[in-house]
């Protein structure tokens, strides 16, 4: 684990910024450090906002276990610290084996996907067609 400002390049090396229908978005790719909590949040939020993307597409394999348990609020955590900073976040991935496992989970993405802060597109073309819209 790389620490303080070497982390942050890091991320930067392994993530690219593309526009997908106008937005910048920064495509992190699957191999990387685990998104565990606020601080690792941090890191993207600031590398998405140096890249000046308005989106972090995160695979949903970079996330800690405990983003998809509810009751530890790591999620809560990790998306409030988003918003906080104007940055949206999208879990990219078939996270069918979490929503299966807790309705509650299952709830919190129905909503997400709703709005515009966090969605959990199935793929890049899932992603592009909300964007489109």
């Amino acid at each position: 684990m790389v620490s303080g400002g070497a982390r942050t390049l890091a991320w930067r090396a392994m993530s690219t910024l593309e526009r997908i229908h106008d937005v910048p978005v920064l495509l992190c790719p699957a191999e990387g450090e685990t998104v565990a909590g606020e601080r690792e949040a941090l890191d993207l939020i600031g590398d998405a906002s140096y890249q000046g993307a308005e989106w972090v597409v995160l695979p949903a394999e970079r996330l800690g276990a405990d983003f998809f348990r509810l009751r530890t609020r790591v999620a809560g955590d990790i998306v409030q610290k988003f918003a906080n900073y104007g940055m949206r976040l999208a879990v990219l991935g078939d996270i069918s084996a979490h929503t299966e496992a807790s309705a509650a989970l299952r709830d919190f993405v129905r909503e997400s996907d709703r709005g515009r802060q966090l969605w959990f597109p199935v793929d890049l073309d899932d992603l592009r067609a909300r964007l489109a819209s």
